[in-house]
């Protein structure tokens, strides 16, 4: 009897224990969100593959595996950095413009709440309302380290897009440190100030712009940096009296269809659960894509009397570009409207670009720069409460200010950008260069970068006779 008294006694502060344990333990992961932004994760890194062989498709055959390469490398340089620091950069708690540095190195755990602290501003917020009282972490369904890898995808596509225009030119030494550095020193702050808690431009403690997805924090950014990399850069020996068309249209059209199907996971994923709000995201993903597409087949059937695989391919892009930033805020007769605007815009931007006779390779500012921009000035417009409260209505729904939040968020994404890469490539070309030499670009990037060919043909067969 004495030694079950004991026992007993002795349990009861371990039960205390075990008791006051469970009743701090964070609430445990949805599995189905968390499912779901795994898949969503997957998705969004399938884009990049996607993106190089888009890409792959516009270039000369003698370029194209440098082309793919520049796509591919992304996933990693950034796949590792992202660990290391581009994570922590980017959505630990620092100040509104800069992460801090709690979670080098990986320090990411698994809980799915409270790992946010409580930051001063949020008084107001949640006295405002409520719902901001759950501001203790970025998503509070799915672990921690679900939200990094998700994060991850887009940082790893962002940079990979400024390659189209600098291709077929750029050593691809340089333009490994260039996205080293430009993931660090610019797509961090812009993702800080927007998505992350207590940064300048989002809505946990900004100044409110309406970002679902990426149009400032993707689009505009790898656009903009592109267009100023095409002109610190220069053109190619080629341009403009000897370009060529399209080596495989084919390539661009699997690029285009890889980049479609990914985009689900990049624009409703974003909703970091799967709720209405990710239904709404993927409807008006795939609504607007299909806009942009038949808008872009229109224009060159009216035009120019044919429309092509190229045209359809690229005026996909746009209508999906235009819509990311707002997927999230607007109806499917709204994403129509964002998908035929930003396709329109983004047709007679290529038009326009060409008569600048600036050498953007692949039209990576006309579709992404200009589609970007498009797309937030039009989220100002059909955002609306009413297909997610935790937005903000738009213009139509007597919301005029939001016009001048989505500007002042469009005009600070360009200067960081273009500031930021212009400094950036001019320290690159001051240490190890920019440019292939002259003999080498016309010879091909393939087999001087990387020492194969696409098709083991430029060069003709080689047979080791010794």
């Amino acid at each position: 009897m004495i030694g079950v008294l004991t026992l007993l006694l002795l349990a009861v502060p371990l039960m205390g224990d075990a008791f006051a344990q469970a009743a701090a333990a964070p609430p445990a992961a949805d599995t189905g969100d968390t499912a779901f932004m795994l898949i969503s994760s997957a998705l969004v890194l399938l884009m990049t593959p996607g993106l190089a062989f888009f890409y792959g498709g516009f270039v000369r055959s003698r370029n194209v595996l440098n082309t793919l390469m520049m796509s591919f490398v992304l996933m990693a340089i950034v796949g590792v950095t992202w660990i290391l620091w581009g994570y922590s950069l980017s959505f630990a708690p620092g100040n509104s413009i800069f992460g801090g540095f709690d979670w080098l190195f990986g320090n990411v755990g698994l809980e799915t709440q409270g790992y946010l602290p409580h930051m001063p501003y949020e008084d107001a917020l949640i006295a405002a309302d409520p719902k901001y009282a759950d501001l203790t972490s970025y998503a509070g369904t799915i672990p921690h380290q679900a939200f990094m890898i998700y994060q991850a995808m887009f940082a790893i596509i962002t940079p990979a897009l400024i390659s189209g225009a600098i291709a077929e030119r750029m050593s691809f030494r340089a333009y490994c440190l260039f996205v080293l550095l430009w993931s660090t020193f610019i797509y961090t702050p812009l993702a800080h100030m927007v998505w992350a808690k207590g940064g300048f431009l989002g809505l946990a403690g900004g100044l409110g712009a309406l970002d679902f997805a990426g149009g400032t924090v993707v689009h505009i950014s790898s656009g903009v940096s592109a267009l100023v990399a095409a002109i610190v850069l220069g053109p190619r020996k080629t341009h403009p009296d000897r370009l060529s068309p399209p080596h495989n249209v084919p390539f661009i059209l699997l690029g285009a269809g890889l980049l479609w199907f990914g985009w689900f996971g990049f624009n409703a994923g974003s909703a970091l659960s799967a709720n209405t709000v990710a239904t709404v995201a993927f409807v008006a993903t795939n609504t607007a894509a299909a806009a942009g597409a038949l808008m872009w087949l229109i224009l060159e059937g009216v035009l120019r009397g044919k429309p092509t695989a190229v045209g359809a391919a690229t005026g996909a892009v746009a209508g999906l570009v235009g819509i990311t930033p707002a997927a999230g805020f607007v109806t499917p007769l709204s994403a129509i409207l964002i998908g035929f605007i930003t396709s329109f815009v983004c047709f007679y931007a290529v038009s326009f670009k060409h008569k600048l006779q600036v050498d953007d390779a692949l039209d990576t500012y006309p579709v992404h720069g200009v589609g970007g921009t498009v797309g937030a000035f039009l989220t100002a417009i059909f955002a609306t409460t009413a297909v997610n409260a935790g937005g903000k209505d738009g213009v139509l729904r007597g919301n005029y200010g939001e016009i001048l939040v989505e500007l002042a968020a469009i005009a600070i994404a360009y200067i960081v950008a273009a500031g930021g890469t212009w400094i950036i490539l001019k320290i690159i070309d001051a240490t190890v260069g920019l440019r292939v030499k002259e003999e080498a670009e016309l010879q091909g990037m393939d087999i001087n970068e990387h020492g194969e060919e696409g098709y083991n043909s430029e060069f003709g067969d080689r047979i080791n006779v010794s």
